[in-house]
């Protein structure tokens, strides 16, 4: 009797034993994954139950590690993949794959925080017309769009991209970054300022019966005027009854040839008026 009861319990043991076996290698049950869709980076937390730290997901045939949150819910990151829609599904130890559930994989968007500088003069050269955009998620092969054209751009890191600004009317401007896979950022703002201003006035050459006066500044254009107290000077044309002339140099020089009546020093204001009627904050000139 003793022998018989003996072997019922070693029976039993066995038994549950195998079951418990059997139970750790059953495929876990997915009740609810959330967010149903993300890019690259995303946490994704799967609801259900039977979950343990040998629970692993699958994207198609990309075995990702997961963290069990509690017995009825885990996490994962979505790592680097291709958009596009995958199969998830989940296996526990060495059970067979569980039921797989449709997961959309949408492309990384990247983001741009900050461009540098924001505003630039409209006649800027050079180096003072490269432009910093500032972000995250920038990707290999990422491009930059100007008012919605595509243009030349460097890729400098995953958070950095430089490029050059092209020759625009002034105004504001829009800058967005574009990943290979068409995600766009929210757009930044570059202001072309065209707004004359006058920097610095010096004389220049003296001649028996005029002088010039050199005038230094950004944003002068061709057509520009100069307003001396009130009377207005032309570049690239004459006003029937002024001698006074003003030439147009470059962007950042004007000549104002200045005949005056008299060699006493004098005190006058001066205002350069761009086409556009933009007008430069006024400038005190002691002068002949």
């Amino acid at each position: 009797m003793k022998r018989l009861l003996l072997a019922i319990i070693l029976s039993l043991t066995a038994w549950t034993g195998a079951f418990g076996a059997n139970e750790e290698n059953q495929s876990p049950a997915i009740l609810s994954i959330i967010p149903g869709q993300g890019g690259p980076g995303t946490t994704v937390v799967i609801s259900g139950n039977g979950f343990s730290e040998q629970t692993t997901a699958y994207l198609g045939t990309n075995e990702i590690a997961t963290r069990l949150v509690n017995p009825r819910q885990i996490s994962f990151d979505i790592p680097p993949l291709a958009a596009g829609n995958y199969a998830l599904y989940l296996r526990q130890g060495e059970a067979p794959p569980g039921r797989a559930y449709s997961f959309t994989i949408i492309p990384l968007k990247p983001a741009a925080s900050s461009i540098s500088p924001e505003s630039i003069s409209f006649c800027a050269t050079g180096q003072d017309r490269i432009i910093t955009v500032r972000g995250k998620n920038i990707q290999e092969g990422a491009q930059l769009l100007f008012d919605g054209a595509i243009i030349r751009s460097s890729r400098i890191s995953a958070e950095e991209m430089t490029f050059t600004a092209p020759n625009v009317p002034g105004g504001l401007h829009q800058v967005q970054i574009k990943n290979p896979e068409e995600a766009l950022s929210s757009p930044l703002g570059l202001l072309v300022v065209t707004r004359p201003e006058i920097r610095s006035v010096s004389q220049g050459a003296d001649y028996v019966n005029h002088y010039e006066l050199n005038i230094e500044g950004i944003n002068f254009q061709h057509g520009s005027s100069l307003i001396v107290d009130g009377r207005r000077i032309q570049s690239g044309t004459t006003i029937p009854g002024e001698r006074d002339r003003l030439q147009f140099l470059s962007c950042n020089r004007l000549v104002y040839q200045r005949y005056p009546y008299d060699p006493s020093m004098k005190s006058f204001r001066m205002i350069i008026t761009n086409p556009s009627g933009e007008e430069s904050d006024p400038v005190s000139v002691s002068a002949p």
